[in-house]
Parts: C-alpha cells; structure tokens; sequence
C-alpha cells in the first residue's frame, strides 16, 4: 500500500459526474477527514452534480468544471475563447497549489483535470481512456463477492490509509430544507410520506408503471402520502404511473437536486430503481427498498434500513444488453407484495 497522505495537505477529489457515483463516492470525504483531519480538501464536479456537495460543511470547497460554458462555446465555433477558457481554469486551478489529486471517476477527462491541477500526487480509480498515463498512482479494486455499495471507492479510501468503515456522507442543507417543507406542505402532504424514484436513464432498469401505481395505493391505504420524484427530463413520464394511483403526490421535475436531497432525507421509506436517488436513501439512512434487475450496483448497502431486491436470473446483470426482447423478466419478478414485504421489514429496524 502507498503512503498515506500527510497532515495537513491540500486535497481535490475529482468525481465529476453521475448522480449516484457522486452520491457513492462521498464516502471519501469522512475517510479522508479520518486519515488528515486538518488537510484542505476540495471536490471537482460538473454542474449536475455540485447540489449535492455545497452544503457539506466536511469539503473546503466546490469546484464547478465550466462544461456548460465551454460546450456553448464549441457549439458557436469560438476556439480561440474556448482556448482562453480552458486556460484561465487550468490557471485557477493550479493556483490552488493542490499537494493531491485524486480520479475518482478514471477518464480521459477526469485525469486530464488531475493533471492540469498541477499536484505532485495523482491517484487514479482505475484509470481507462489513457488517463493512467497522467497519473503516479493507479488502484486497481479486487472483485468483491459481497458486492457492498461503492466498492470501488471503499478500495480507493483503503489505497489512501483510510482504516475506518466508509460512509456515504451526503448533507442537507438549511434552504433546501425548508424549501422541500414548503414544496410538500403546498402539494398537501400532512404526516409520513414515502418516496417513490422509478426513472433512470435505461428503459431495461426501470419496474413497471401499473406495480408503481398499485405499490402507490397500498402505501395510501396504509396512511403513508407516496410521493413520486424524478428530475426535469422524467416529467413526460410521470403521468403514466400518477393516472393510475389516487392520492399520488407527483413533484417530479419540479425540484432541485438539493431540495430532492432535503424531500428524501425527511421521508419514512424510499422505494427506487438503481438511479442516484435511490443511493441517497442509504446515504441519509432513511428506510430504502432497491429493486435491481439489469444491473447490479450492489448486493449490499452496509446500512441495515436498505433491502437490495436482486433476482440472479440466468442473463442478470446484462447491463446495456438485454436479451429478453423487452419482457425485462429480472424486474417482472418483483410483485408489489415482494416490496411491500420488503418495505415493512426496513421500516421495523431502528435508526
């Protein structure tokens, strides 16, 4: 194993996206609190996904790629003010005088950001793309049988002398706070509620519209308000599963990601598909019912108020390449009696 860093150094964790690998990944956060707990640490992160990081009062601070910015800018044919902005953030962020950066995510342009922070230590998660090139160190995660969540980041934290249990560290702020209260109080929510987080990016990963419906209606009828969540481009999507089930509180599309966070943390019980929002559940420990079927993030959440639903049938996990001409078999086999039943269980374990 390297060295472990030295106290106090000045720290850039670079995950710049998704959703749920950043929300996984946070977990590197406490464990490098743990291994300097004066060093100055900074994370990395493209637009998206800086909601999430803002209100940690664990990370020094958040730096935002201007991606937005420089894809406008290709998009208008500008190369010579794309150049002058590429420059003057590789500047900025050398100033920094980062001691360690570390890839948390393992690209081309992860590493490309690693190097351009001019740290003497740079500590790449895997490394693809030719970014290991850029890097002095490479970690390369075992396979582990268990499959707990954020395998690889666990394996990166260990790489950095991290000893202690890795937690996911995701914070909620005062405003989002409040503002998630107002944005249920206005839609009628009165008592517990449970959330409801069916969309992700793959057709082949999502349940069903008429189990979310009835799975919805049983929650009703058991004086639990279900409240469906999803991000702006779901919103389509919703009135398939929201049609069908009175009751059903549908605020997707019509929050921030840090209100979202806040809407979660404040839930009894969070029923998702394998989509960030389902990983914050486990990380705010609230009550979380997993349903995987085409992909397998993980078999076990480390935290005993998540139950993972996972049919190993013969062509599971296959990821990107369903061969069940649509029938999704993996995720059919969840009748809404399985996750009510499920759903019960995490709900009787204590806090």
């Amino acid at each position: 194993m390297t060295a472990a860093l030295h106290a106090p150094q000045r720290v850039l964790i670079i995950r710049l996206s998704a959703i749920g690998d950043v929300v996984m990944a946070s977990g590197l956060i406490p464990a490098l609190r743990e291994i300097s707990p004066q060093s100055c640490i900074a994370w990395l992160v493209e637009p998206a996904a800086a909601p999430l990081l803002r209100h940690n009062p664990r990370v020094d601070e958040v730096i935002v790629l201007p991606r937005d910015e420089w894809q406008a800018l290709w998009r208008a044919r500008r190369p010579v003010a794309l150049l002058r902005s590429v420059l003057s953030f590789r500047r900025a962020l050398r100033a920094r005088r980062f001691d360690v950066a570390i890839d948390a995510q393992g690209l081309f342009k992860s590493g490309l950001c690693a190097w351009w922070s001019g740290a003497a230590r740079r500590v790449s998660l895997i490394g693809r793309e030719g970014s290991q090139w850029l890097m002095t160190e490479r970690v390369m995660p075992k396979p582990d049988p268990l499959k707990p969540i954020a395998t690889e980041y666990r394996s990166l934290a260990r790489h950095l002398g991290a000893t202690g249990a890795y937690r996911m560290d995701l914070a909620v702020g005062d405003a989002p706070r409040a503002a998630a209260a107002l944005a249920l109080t206005a839609a009628g929510v009165r008592g517990p509620y449970a959330v409801l987080c069916p969309y992700t990016t793959r057709p082949q990963k999502h349940w069903f519209d008429e189990r979310w419906a009835a799975l919805a209606q049983r929650l009703a009828a058991e004086g639990v308000t279900p409240v469906l969540l999803g991000g702006p481009s779901d919103a389509v999507l919703a009135p398939g599963i929201a049609v069908h089930a009175e009751g059903l509180i549908n605020l997707v599309g019509r929050l921030k990601l840090d209100d979202t966070v806040a809407v979660i943390a404040g839930s009894s019980l969070l029923v998702g598909v394998d989509t960030g929002l389902t990983h914050m559940g486990s990380a705010l420990n609230v009550p979380t019912v997993a349903l995987f079927g085409s992909t397998r993030p993980y078999l076990d959440a480390r935290v005993p108020r998540t139950a993972v639903l996972y049919a190993a049938l013969h062509c599971s996990p296959c990821r990107r390449h369903p061969t069940c001409d649509g029938r999704y078999d993996c995720m059919r086999a969840f009748e809404v009696d399985t996750v009510l039943r499920a759903a019960r269980s995490v709900l009787q374990l204590p806090a």
